[in-house]
C-alpha cells in the first residue's frame, strides 16, 4: 500500500483508503481508516482562527467497525479487507 499522500487540511493527509475497512498488522484488529495525521503531542497550537498540528510523524487513526474506541498505528501498518 502506497504512503499517505498530499496534505489535505490541519495537518491531515489524503490516503486511498480513508473510510474504508483496514486491517491493522500491528495488532490484527479491523477498523476504519478515519484519518492520516500527526499523533498530538506538546508542539500542537490551536489559538483562535489558526491551527498547527503536531510535527510528530503521521499515525492511522482507526475506528472499530460498528462504532467503538479508536487507536492508533502505523500507516504502512494497514491494508485493505477484501469485500
Amino acid at each position: 500500500m502506497r504512503a499517505a499522500g498530499r496534505e489535505i487540511g490541519l495537518g491531515h493527509r489524503d490516503h486511498p483508503l480513508l473510510g474504508r475497512t483496514v486491517l491493522d498488522t500491528a495488532t490484527g484488529r479491523t477498523g476504519v481508516l478515519r484519518a492520516i495525521c500527526p499523533e498530538p503531542d506538546g508542539t500542537a497550537v490551536c489559538t483562535g482562527s489558526a491551527f498547527r498540528p503536531g510535527s510528530g510523524p503521521p499515525v492511522a487513526w482507526l475506528a472499530p467497525v460498528g462504532g467503538g474506541v479508536e487507536w492508533t498505528t502505523e500507516p504502512e501498518a494497514i491494508r485493505e479487507v477484501a469485500g
